[in-house]
């Protein structure tokens, strides 16, 4: 009998370590991902203002908590690089990140470029935090794989549009 109780105690031990593990995880990281990339600007590409802020990048907080995004980074294949500056994405929110000139807001942020900035053939676009981590990124055309470094088959897919970065 001593022995039957000594398995039993090993097999609920056994079962119990998983719970125990769990308990000490890491809490998950706050995640930002790239959700949707306009590389190809509608219409004619001309480098005005207009045509400039149809090509974008959109990024969502997809926790609930406000994220601070000072010091991150988005960058094209060839390192053109726009730095986020005091900005905090809330939860559940998306801003998106347009090449132009422009008046920033929560919901729309400006690179002030003359030029567009994502390739329309071949790019990739990538977000790093303020330690220059890798957070996600997002690749189009040539040899390029879709969807993104976190792993999703959503980008390029029907509701999502593709932009272009250029220098």
């Amino acid at each position: 009998m001593s022995a039957a109780a000594l398995t039993a105690a090993a097999v609920v031990g056994a079962v119990a370590l998983p719970a125990s593990a769990a308990d000490h995880a890491r809490p998950q990281r706050p995640k930002v991902e790239i959700s949707a990339v306009q590389y190809d600007a509608p219409g004619r590409e001309d480098r005005s203002r207009r045509s400039l802020n149809k090509e974008w990048v959109e990024l969502t907080n997809t926790t609930r908590r406000t994220v601070n995004l000072d010091g991150w980074t988005l960058r094209n294949e060839h390192g053109d690089t726009y730095t986020f500056h005091h900005y905090r994405l809330e939860g559940r929110a998306t801003v998106r990140i347009h090449t132009g000139y422009g008046h920033d807001t929560d919901s729309d942020l400006y690179q002030d470029r003359n030029d567009q900035v994502w390739d329309n053939y071949s790019d990739t676009a990538t977000l790093r935090n303020d330690h220059d981590r890798f957070i996600d990124d997002e690749s189009w055309g040539g040899r390029h794989h879709r969807g993104g470094g976190h792993g999703g088959g959503h980008h390029g897919g029907g509701e999502h549009r593709h932009g272009d970065i250029r220098h």
